[in-house]
């Protein structure tokens, strides 16, 4: 099942820019600034550091290492690195979120970041096989000023793989950030906020109601509430699931108790994804692998986990039908009798 979920084409919706430095590439960015960073400059120790007592703790090690990138220079080569990362799994197709207000208020110029991770994106399509979009993020830990900040940076600068716009970190309240989300609506971007991952089901419904969300980072606690897993499932709003994730930041005492095989059955429509794979020790491919033995599925269904995270996506017509038929080629490859749909 390994063997077929690598060389399956895939494509990743919720990975993020800083949590999927490679620790070759972590311990790098923390030897050039190591005089004045707690995080270790050796790949082994980071194992250690990266292990999470809980969500608050998550963040506060996922900010350190954010620290980390003082140049466009760092950003360029994080960037390069997740996307050489992601093309060794056959992702086809990424949306990255990216934090560039965390990096603007340390000094790298808006327009210096948006030209690295630009530059990455080129390169990566040409070099790769591998179409990154970008998701720019409000850090949800931070103020409403950083979400008019961010706004900003995606209004002015405008990058070309810009797609979505969304809000992570902790879970505060929503509502002041409306008219912010209300403006990156109409500006063209789809809405893709974190919601419901530590928290509770009413946070869901805000990020639908207030923000108008597309589709739903997390979102595991929709599952509290019948009436807004009826809604999920009959609006056909995707919840972006991350079973690991979920797992090391507490979010689940358990996969057993995970809630992913409950919405599922339910109807509403899911992905898996990695959200910072570096940091939870994953990869896309182990996630398809751990979500066939959640749901209990064959080689068909995980090609199907496949295509319904393609149609989800925010890619073009044209490159969703590409990437759903080198799935269709890669299954008869095989064998005829993979292909579902």
């Amino acid at each position: 099942m390994r063997e077929f979920v690598a060389g399956l084409p895939k494509v990743e919706l919720h990975v993020h820019h800083v949590g999927s430095a490679s620790p070759v590439t972590v311990a790098e960015l923390a030897a050039r600034h190591e005089s004045d960073s707690p995080v270790p400059a050796d790949p082994q120790e980071l194992a250690e550091y990266f292990a999470f007592t809980d969500f608050e703790h998550f963040l506060r090690v996922y900010l350190s290492v954010v620290n980390l990138i003082r140049d466009a220079e760092d950003v360029r080569a994080l960037t390069w690195g997740v996307a050489r990362d992601l093309a060794g799994q056959n992702v086809r197709y990424a949306e990255l979120t990216v934090t560039p207000w965390s990096s603007v208020r340390q000094g790298i110029p808006a327009e210096a970041f948006c030209e690295a991770i630009e530059d990455a994106r080129l390169a990566a399509a040409r070099e790769l096989n591998l179409s990154l979009a970008w998701c720019f993020d409000i850090p949800g830990e931070a103020t409403l000023n950083s979400g008019e900040k961010t706004l900003d940076i995606a209004l002015r600068q405008r990058p070309a793989g810009l797609v979505s716009f969304g809000i992570g970190g902790a879970e505060v309240a929503r509502s002041p950030y409306r008219d912010i989300f209300a403006a990156a609506r109409a500006a063209g971007l789809h809405i893709a906020p974190h919601a419901g991952e530590t928290t509770s089901a009413a946070e869901v419904w805000d990020a639908i109601r207030l923000l108008r969300a597309e589709r739903i980072g997390h979102g595991i606690r929709a599952v509290e509430d019948p009436s807004l897993v009826a809604f999920l499932a009959e609006n056909r709003i995707p919840l972006e699931i991350s079973p690991t994730s979920n797992l090391c930041t507490r979010a689940v005492p358990s996969i057993a108790d995970h809630p992913l095989a409950e919405l599922v059955a339910a109807g509403v429509p899911v992905s898996i994804n990695s959200d910072d794979p570096s940091m939870f020790s994953t990869t896309l491919i182990d996630e398809y692998v751990l979500a066939g033995q959640m749901l209990d599925l064959d080689k068909a269904g995980l090609a199907d986990l496949a295509r319904a995270a393609v149609r989800q996506s925010f890619a073009g017509d044209w490159e969703k039908s590409i990437i759903l038929r080198e799935i269709d080629e890669y299954c008869t490859s095989l064998d005829a009798g993979f292909i579902s749909g």
